[in-house]
């Protein structure tokens, strides 16, 4: 009838054997995948090569004003800072496709952006001149105290002292008032 083997009647392998196999087999399978997949990529990046990424360079200056210094040629010196500054990032970084440049400037302890200037690479070599790419902010002037001075360095129009005839009489002038004392 059934007949029970202890031994199968087929020829055995070790384990150990087939574990030797097995790890042959995984590195001819990593080795192929290897071979597949760096033509694979390098067909990828010659059809379409990785975008270059560009970025845009912001730069902010600080100017001080110089003794005797008027507005018009602080304003001056910060244009041409702004150009300078502007054609050193388009020269240093071929990746800058804008440049962005703020000019603060500084008098008797008050600052205040006078110019900032905004241009692309493109429009930059076609016009490099900082007044056509420059917004000029109006209330810098006022903020930066230049006006004050104009009108502080004037000299005051003397008022006249009130007369008084007979110089052993006081002066119709009230004296103040005492301040009313709490309770």
């Amino acid at each position: 009838m059934f007949r029970i083997y202890t031994q199968q009647p087929f020829s055995v392998i070790p384990f150990s054997i087939i574990g030797q196999i097995g790890k042959k087999i995984r590195i001819i399978q990593s080795g192929v995948w290897l071979l597949l997949a760096i033509p694979l990529w390098l067909t990828t990046e010659a059809i379409a090569p990785q975008v270059v990424q560009a970025y845009t360079a912001r730069v902010d200056l600080l100017i001080d004003r110089l003794p005797e210094e008027s507005y018009d040629n602080v304003l001056r010196r910060a244009e041409a800072a702004a150009r300078a500054t502007t054609q050193r990032s388009f020269d240093q970084d071929i990746l800058v496709t804008e440049v962005s440049v703020i000019i603060s400037a500084q008098n008797q302890g008050a600052i205040a952006p006078i110019l900032s200037l905004e241009v692309s690479r493109p429009q930059w070599k076609k016009r490099p001149d900082p007044q056509l790419w420059s917004n000029y902010f109006k209330t810098a002037r006022f903020l930066l105290l230049f006006d004050q001075e104009m009108t502080t360095n004037q000299p005051e129009a003397a008022t006249p002292a009130p007369q008084n005839p007979n110089p052993e009489q006081p002066p119709n002038n009230p004296p103040p008032a005492d301040p009313p004392e709490k309770q």
